[in-house]
């Protein structure tokens, strides 16, 4: 019973079962029981936002934490001001939030805490389920086994590839995020940092392979963004990351090279996608047709000689959108939160009105439904539940992060460093905003994807800790007051 109770004041292993269980919520078979575990886990992070409080003075060790504190009292005001019968959902957000916060981001307030034991843990255990799965997923495409019960359609969904997972968006940023963990774990700097042996580098080609062509697969546009993203940023980090001996027209012309290789980028990865796609959906129609040949009966195969072409074409799986919209009905979801903000420009409306206000005063274009329950770009999430100021703060203490954060990934020119997972930390925060522009993501949503990005912001957060170790120590107006670590 007293290591039980010691286990529950572990906050490190509460982020490894947390994400975890999170993951296997977008797993279609599994979904079920892993929301009925999320609840116990859910209050033990609450728990432990206020256990961390008072064991490690979270709050007033909390980088950029004055920003923080103001977003959420903000908040706090906003849910009381817009008062309603989704009160308990707009608390239960502010709650999910403080989690956030505190106990993820906040990994850098846990003295002696061995962020890359667990980095290192969690990113193995993501790439082997999530390389599984999609080995499974398309062992089963290939030959046409299938299966559709209420919202789990299995292996595609709505003529996309969705594997063992609940939607094919899900899929695309699993995929995002196992190939992201593949590069990390082959850095050597951060495996002898922490003393662990090297992933098997065809194991780790497999996981590659197999994710990326998940990825193609799926057509999650949102994911597909992300993942470009990640390369441009991560090779423009190469290729400033060494500012010896650069001048005037060094810089233009790495610029220049910048910019021609992200056209290449996308250009091919694009023709690539289309490519693939199109050759997949052949060898598919064509495995599923040999397949119905060897267990169906003569009749059956005698009838499917005769107009098999015209079956073949009808049945075949494209990969692509069946809605033709790009948009796939965002704008409709972003015209109406226009309209939304008007309400109340200044503090918002709460995240928990954002759907009850649709219906109760606008055109009632947000629903309660998988789809249509969220406004599909975490800026304006915010900026709708929060209004200005509260947006403002928050916009704040991102660029108050983002710039610490650039700052150590361009000023240390150390190879070591180079070698370490912070500049792949960095990448992959950098091109989730550009993926919040278009997913559910970045704040107000119990997911993960939107849990996985401040996993990875609290990693980061733990070097800029690392990085800034006289900030603890200097203090503003009185050393009882507030240190410098909160601006």
């Amino acid at each position: 019973m007293v290591a039980f109770k010691e286990k529950l004041k572990d906050t490190s292993l509460f982020r490894t079962l947390y994400i975890i269980d999170l993951f296997f919520c977008n797993v279609s078979f599994l979904q079920i029981p892993a929301y009925v575990f999320l609840v116990p886990l859910f209050l033990w992070g609450v728990r432990l936002v206020i256990l961390n409080q008072r064991r490690y003075n979270t709050f007033f060790k909390l980088r950029f934490g004055l920003w923080i504190g103001a977003f959420l009292v903000v908040s706090l005001v906003t849910i009381l001001f817009n008062y309603s019968i989704t009160l308990f959902y707009s608390l239960l957000m502010l709650l999910h939030v403080l989690i956030c916060f505190f106990v993820f981001y906040g990994a850098h307030t846990e003295p002696d805490f061995d962020f890359r034991k667990e980095l290192y843990f969690i990113a193995k255990l993501i790439i082997y389920i999530t390389t599984i799965a999609n080995i499974f997923g398309m062992f089963c495409l290939m030959f046409g086994i299938s299966f559709s019960w209420v919202w789990v359609k299995f292996p595609i969904y709505e003529n996309r590839f969705t594997g063992v997972f609940v939607n094919p968006n899900l899929l695309g940023f699993c995929s995002v995020v196992a190939i992201v963990c593949c590069h990390m774990l082959s850095k050597c700097s951060f495996l002898s940092n922490i003393n662990k042996p090297s992933i098997n580098r065809v194991w780790l080609a497999i996981c590659i392979v197999t994710n990326v062509f998940s990825l193609v697969l799926c057509d999650s546009n949102a994911s597909f963004v992300l993942m470009i993203g990640y390369a441009i940023v991560y090779i423009t980090y190469i290729f400033f990351a060494d500012k010896l001996g650069l001048t005037a027209s060094k810089v233009v012309l790495k610029i220049v090279s910048l910019i021609l290789i992200a056209c290449f980028i996308i250009g091919s990865s694009l023709m690539f996608r289309s490519i693939f796609k199109a050759g997949f959906s052949v060898v598919t129609s064509k495995t599923n047709a040999m397949i119905d040949i060897l267990f169906d009966d003569d009749e059956i195969i005698s009838e499917k000689e005769n107009n098999s072409s015209k079956q073949e074409t009808s049945k075949a799986v494209t990969f692509d959108h069946q809605n033709k919209n790009i948009d796939s009905g965002r704008f409709k979801l972003w015209k109406e939160s226009i309209d939304l903000f008007k309400i109340s420009p200044l503090i918002g409306i709460s995240n928990g009105n954002i759907i009850f206000y649709s219906g109760e005063y606008l055109n009632g274009t947000l629903k309660f439904s998988y789809h249509n329950s969220d406004l599909h770009n975490g800026f304006l999430t915010i900026l709708v539940s929060t209004g200005i100021i509260g947006f403002s703060l928050f916009g704040v203490f991102g660029f108050r992060f983002a710039k610490h954060a650039a700052q150590h990934l361009f000023l240390r020119i150390d190879k070591v460093f180079r070698n370490d997972v912070y500049p792949c930390l960095f990448s992959f925060l950098f091109a989730y905003l550009f993926y919040s522009l278009f997913e559910k993501a970045l704040l107000y949503d119990i997911s993960f994807m939107v849990m996985w990005f401040w996993l990875m912001m609290g990693y980061t957060s733990c070097y800029i800790a690392g990085f800034e170790p006289m900030l603890e120590t200097q203090y503003l107006f009185h050393r009882d007051r507030l240190t410098r670590t909160l601006l």
